[in-house]
């Protein structure tokens, strides 16, 4: 059975207060929100944020010389800090604004990965890789006629090390593997796995939309090149994302984006680029979103992130030891919370997903069904489609309990 290793020492009640849509109804029930790991919602001290910037001091950053563009500038550069502190990275210049991870990843295939990879040139993944961090790959390989390897898996949804060293070899230029996976919710050995990468010349590039959110997360200790990761799953707004790049690293890229912001001096017949990061950010940024991620950061830093992990681990382990009792169901990642996050996934053979899902909506319960983009890997596991519940910090063991017995209600009304 799954266990939390210890008890969470946050007060969720106190934090439930600071989101407003919790307390609304869905068809007469009491909102269970339980589809965190496809956007987080939103405390009102984001909320407040965003209407300050538009209300107080909306005005376009850098350049600017009235009031209204320096604090503006003030504000987004101390929300590029807040990111930088929040990861342990060593400088905010390594700080890229990005829509969301997906872009982050596609910017490291569109500039590092076409310099630095050619034919015969391996890049690693693992068979549990989200579409956004298989398909900008797989045209790169295209592109290059560099060849994509696959870590596999193992029995109980972790990695399958056996063969390692074999996969990860000489011919490897890149590992890029997600840090916690959105559909099995297993926690990957990532700095492991850098190190193995580093042993061989590669370049490491790490998923992070449902790790950093999560988890204390350190650049410097996990010896990344590269981690991606979205504002919108981690209680920010959406359409913000960061990509962080050493440093070394990013000083030798070229610009993924041409335009306004990002250049230094231009003539007719060239141009020359800004410093760092601002190349790598032509155009108008998307301000006010960076300005409520940092707002986001600094609720996640008062309450620790230790904490968070701590609460999410005892959710979990209450899920699972529930799910596990469910004939019905079948249950997929790992059973031990210490390698998992806070995603479980479930399928009936009985009950198609989107059946259970709409049966769940109509008791107030939101969760996630269909293949997560992760076809692939639904192949593997030999499903269509699956059901997907994911917790965060304001949720609640009464939820939980909530969701188990709406489970096994919903197998009684579909029972053949």
């Amino acid at each position: 059975m799954a266990e939390a290793t210890q008890q969470a020492s946050i007060d969720v009640a106190r934090i439930r207060d600071d989101f407003p849509i919790l307390s609304r109804k869905v068809y007469g029930k009491p909102l269970v929100y339980l589809d965190n790991a496809a956007t987080s919602q939103k405390p009102r001290q984001v909320i407040s944020a965003l209407t300050e910037y538009y209300e107080g001091y909306n005005a376009n950053v850098h350049r600017g010389v009235h009031a209204l563009s320096m604090e503006s500038t003030e504000r987004f550069e101390q929300a590029r800090k807040k990111v930088a502190d929040f990861i342990k990275a060593d400088t905010a210049e390594s700080i890229i604004w990005t829509r969301n991870t997906t872009e982050g990843i596609n910017l490291v295939a569109k500039t590092w990965a076409q310099e630095h990879i050619k034919a015969g040139d391996e890049i690693v993944l693992t068979m549990m890789e989200h579409h956004s961090n298989l398909v900008p790959w797989q045209k790169v390989a295209q592109d290059t006629g560099a060849v994509l390897r696959f870590l596999p898996l193992a029995d109980d949804g972790t990695l399958d090390l056996d063969d390692v060293d074999s996969i990860i070899n000489p011919r490897t230029k890149l590992l890029a593997m997600v840090h916690t996976s959105n559909s099995l919710g297993t926690i990957n050995p990532v700095k492991e796995l850098a190190a193995r990468a580093r042993a061989v010349g590669a370049g490491v590039l790490i998923d992070g939309a449902q790790g950093v959110p999560h988890m204390p997360v350190d650049v410097n200790d996990l010896d990344c090149d590269f981690l991606a990761f979205s504002g919108h799953k981690m209680l920010g707004p959406t359409g913000i994302g960061v990509l962080y790049v050493k440093r070394d690293v990013l000083e030798k890229m070229e610009p993924f984006l041409r335009g306004g912001e990002m250049v230094l001096e231009v003539w007719y017949d060239r141009a020359s680029w800004n410093e760092l990061p601002m190349r790598f950010e032509a155009g108008t940024p998307n301000i006010a979103d960076a300005i409520g991620l940092g707002a986001a950061i600094d609720y996640l830093e008062a309450i620790g992130m230790d904490n968070v992990r701590e609460h999410e681990m005892r959710l979990t382990a209450r899920a699972l030891n529930g799910l596990q009792e469910i004939e019905e169901l079948d249950l997929f990642g790992p059973r031990d919370v210490n390698k998992r996050g806070d995603i479980v996934l479930i399928h009936s053979s009985e009950v198609h997903p989107h059946d259970m899902g709409t049966f769940l909506d109509r008791e107030g319960i939101a969760i996630r069904t269909g293949h997560h983009c992760n076809m692939p890997l639904m192949r593997l596991l030999g499903v269509p489609a699956t059901v997907r519940a994911s917790f965060y910090l304001y949720n609640t063991e009464e939820e939980i309990d909530v969701l188990l017995d709406a489970l096994k209600r919903a197998l009684r009304y579909f029972a053949p």
